[in-house]
């Protein structure tokens, strides 16, 4: 233990730690799921804000952040080539490299700046006080960068799906919950290195950590009442229509063959409404669509689907999900909030719009939707998500507060490869045990699949196929403290660390 304390004072080694804890965090999450390691990869982040300068240990924690965030993200990489949009090969390699190394400093920002300010404010304070400061600040970091355009790599989603155990803690306060779990633990562990003479918080470490994990298995371990007349039964039709083909009259000719001939099968089959994924048909949705083979394909069976097309509004284009009805009309409509930074839109358009490489497939900007969507369906109120929207939490809290009873994700994933389907699992995962329902999620190449409350996956796609599932959810009222209150967790850290801070500072009597 010493050891390591000691290498963490030299400068060379210091990185070299750093960017080894950070590749560490990295393969604690999806795909490679060994969560485990995410309770020991910020212990070198906890070292360096004690026995660095504040300005090098900054850029250790950049380098950590690197480590965790570019190597989680790797798979934007996967937007290269994007030749069948225009692009010569070089820029588009140029784009691809550019958006990756862009996502991965904006997430190591978060750790450079908790460093920093640990190691300007606490190492003259007490464990506890260490502690509590830099619980509260990286959970505060966490909370603002969460509410920031660009947000997928939280802490707390290091432990999905590996540990659903532990996930289940979001139910009490969300995902900051997990995080204020690991941030601690990796102190506390930190701590025993700064402190060699005190062995005894071993104890404490393994009671705390054992004690956090029982409190989630308590949560998990909660049956579920699955009542027959709140069953919902959800067909799930995954086209696999490449998105470099998708624009092109053979992508338009695929995507209305596979998504009419999958709610067919589907609607003979029985099932109450067919779920599709995010641009399944990939033209712009407007009023009666009466000489669609799709439409007509609703009007014939007259069973309910949730559609994801675009849509317009004030003059742009949405992504949307539609509820159609058998009818042929529309009941109800969400517009993806979380738009893809370049992707869907640009940043700061009327200063950048000219200079920055647009890579949507549609011409127009799109228009964000409004947080607070209420999605009315002929099975009640649901809460829906579309791809970039499942790492928000606050937009599936938001929902279920106001009454929803199940949840829908539609996304594309495609082009990119195994390990981001597997983290879009992990993240809706995530959202369905925080919330106490039951999710079903429709992709174009994988994973869809059905998830019940406590993070189980009832059923998962292969990737890179055409599939249809018909698959039972059930519509759920209950209402988690995290549901009711969202994250009360944070603002509390916030009080006590304030308070003790004004205990510190507070001018002492002098006798006269």
């Amino acid at each position: 233990m010493l050891q390591l304390k000691r290498l963490a004072t030299s400068w060379t080694w210091s990185l070299g730690i750093a960017l080894t804890a950070g590749l560490l965090m990295g393969i604690a999450a999806a795909p490679a799921n060994l969560w485990p390691l995410a309770w020991i990869a910020l212990v070198p982040l906890w070292l360096l804000s004690q026995v660095q300068t504040p300005r090098r240990a900054i850029l250790g924690g950049i380098i950590w952040g690197v480590g965790y965030h570019g190597l989680v993200l790797t798979w934007i990489t996967g937007l290269h080539p994007l030749t069948w949009m225009g692009v010569p090969w070089l820029a588009s390699l140029a784009i691809a490299w550019s958006c990756w190394g862009l996502a991965s400093l904006w997430g190591a920002l978060l750790s450079g700046i908790w460093v920093g300010i640990m190691a300007w404010l606490t190492p003259k304070q007490s464990s506890g006080t260490r502690l509590l400061f830099g619980t509260t600040i990286w959970c505060c970091l966490e909370w603002l960068w969460m509410h920031s355009p660009l947000a997928w790599t939280s802490l707390s989603f290091t432990q999905s799906p590996g540990n659903l155990v532990i996930l289940h803690l979001g139910q009490l306060a969300g995902p900051l919950t997990v995080t204020t779990a690991l941030v601690m633990i990796n102190g506390l562990i930190a701590e025993v290195w700064l402190h060699p003479s005190r062995r005894p918080s071993l104890g404490l470490i393994a009671g705390l950590l054992i004690g956090l994990h029982l409190l989630g298995w308590g949560l998990y371990s909660r049956p579920l009442a699955q009542v027959p007349d709140r069953a919902l039964e959800i067909g799930i039709v995954q086209g696999n229509i490449p998105t470099r083909i998708k624009l092109s009259s053979e992508g338009l000719r695929r995507s209305l063959e596979n998504y009419t001939s999958g709610y067919l099968q589907l609607a003979d089959q029985g099932v109450d409404a067919v779920l599709t994924p995010e641009g399944a048909l990939p033209f712009l949705w407007v009023g009666s669509q009466e000489q669609n083979q799709f439409e007509q394909a609703v009007r014939s069976r007259d069973v309910p689907v949730w559609l994801g097309t675009f849509a317009q509004q004030q003059g742009r284009i949405t992504q949307s999900l539609l509820t159609l009805l058998g009818n042929g009309e529309i009941l109800s409509r969400y517009n993806k909030v979380k738009l893809v930074p370049l992707g869907e839109y640009v940043p700061f358009e009327a200063t950048l719009g000219k200079l920055v490489t647009r890579l949507s497939p549609i011409e127009a900007q799109m228009r964000p939707g409004l947080p607070n969507q209420k999605i009315e369906t002929p099975f009640g109120q649901a809460i829906v998500g579309i791809c970039f929207d499942s790492a928000f939490p606050q937009l599936f809290q938001a929902q279920a507060a106001a009454g929803g009873e199940f949840i829908l994700v539609a996304s594309n994933n495609d082009p990119y490869n195994q390990m981001m389907l597997a983290q879009h699992l992990a993240q809706d995962i995530m959202r369905a045990i925080e919330t106490d329902r039951w999710g079903a999620q429709a992709t174009n190449t994988g994973y869809s699949g059905i998830v019940d409350p406590h993070g189980r996956s009832r059923w998962i796609s292969q990737i890179n196929t055409d599939e249809i599932h018909a698959g039972t959810i059930y519509r759920r009222q209950t209402r988690t403290p995290y549901v009711r209150w969202g994250n009360w967790l944070t603002p509390l850290l916030m009080i006590s660390t304030g308070a003790i801070c004004l205990r510190h500072h507070r001018p002492r009597r002098t006798s006269i």
